[in-house]
């Protein structure tokens, strides 16, 4: 489809006749030599003496081109352009960190897998989140991995891929023995900075009791309340256990109150898809539809052909009067 941009230029297109019928035609003086003998010359010669300014005559083909350079030259300043079918793309209407505890507690093998079988906490989280991962296709996600330290493996992101790669690659004890979780949070904070998304969701997994933060995780949480941050926390690992293998309940479930959002606790790997299910059905995918059509801009075609056309009609008219002088 063709179309115009700048439709308004077309009324211009009079604007040549009204010149001729409300402007007069340009006089200009010349000098001139006084003849004794001038009504003898034109007697002599047959012609008609008369006063006045002499206009000078356009052919036809001069109109014309004038005519067509001028209708091309406007059609230009009116901008055509070509506009192609609507093309709709979807983006994330909230941003999404995942941040994941890998401290020396998760390399204990006490999860149970689907079959039965027994293996690592770590082991077994990946694999869920790998999966919950894929499940958001579209949306941006970050990933942030914490045990003594905090550290952005993946800042927000599309590509959701490098992020399930990165997690792959993640081992136990990457960041320390020890578990900085008000850390983990403040780091994900620092990263929703960069989010221009008013909608913003934090992960938040561990298995451990904080010992290593520099910041509090409650004192964490109500920053991350402050600038609109939801929090949903997810306690794996055994809450009877002692030191820094028992995970804290308490300030996981505290965490998600103070931000709005929800608590989970998940004993096996079974549990922990129905963690993620739950969250996909509280948290569900929100995206913004974006649609546009691409335009090809056209206006260079008029204005060549209005070049070629005046060229051509200069050239013809050169050759025209070249020819009536070889004849006189």
């Amino acid at each position: 489809m063709i179309s115009l941009g700048f439709p308004w230029a077309l009324l211009a297109l009079p604007l040549p006749l009204l010149i001729w019928w409300l402007v007069p035609p340009h006089k200009q003086q010349v000098p001139a030599l006084r003849s004794p003998f001038f009504r003898r010359v034109v007697d002599v010669s047959g012609a008609s003496a008369a006063e006045g300014a002499v206009v000078m005559r356009r052919g036809r083909m001069q109109m014309a081109a004038a005519l067509l350079v001028w209708l091309l030259l406007i059609l230009a300043m009116a901008r055509p352009e070509r506009v192609g079918a609507p093309i709709e793309q979807q983006r994330a209407a909230r941003d999404v960190v995942l941040s994941i505890d890998i401290s020396g507690s998760m390399d204990a093998k006490d999860f149970h897998a689907p079959d039965g079988s027994v293996q690592q906490r770590l082991q077994g989280v990946r694999q869920v989140v790998d999966g919950f991962i894929a499940g958001r296709d579209g949306d941006r996600m970050g990933l942030i991995v914490f045990g003594s330290r905090a550290y952005v493996q993946s800042p927000l992101t599309t590509d959701l891929r490098t992020i399930r790669d990165l997690l792959d690659q993640t081992e136990v004890g990457m960041a320390g023995p020890h578990t900085a979780l008000g850390d983990s949070i403040g780091l994900a904070i620092r990263t929703f900075e960069a989010s221009e998304i008013e909608q913003r969701l934090l992960i938040l997994l561990s298995d451990g009791t904080d010992t290593a933060s520099r910041m509090s995780p409650l004192n964490a949480a109500e920053i991350a309340r402050d600038r609109e941050i939801e929090i949903y926390t997810i306690g794996v690992g055994n809450p009877d256990a002692t030191g820094e293998e028992k995970v804290d309940l308490q300030t996981l479930e505290d965490i998600a109150g103070r931000t709005g959002g929800r608590y989970f606790y998940a004993e096996d790997q079974a549990g922990l898809e129905e963690v993620y299910r739950r969250i996909d059905a509280l948290a569900p995918r929100v995206t913004e539809t974006l649609s546009y059509r691409p335009r090809q801009a056209l206006a260079w075609l008029p204005l060549l052909l209005a070049a070629l056309i005046g060229t051509l009609s200069t050239g013809l008219l050169a050759l025209r009067n070249r020819r009536e002088r070889a004849r006189a």
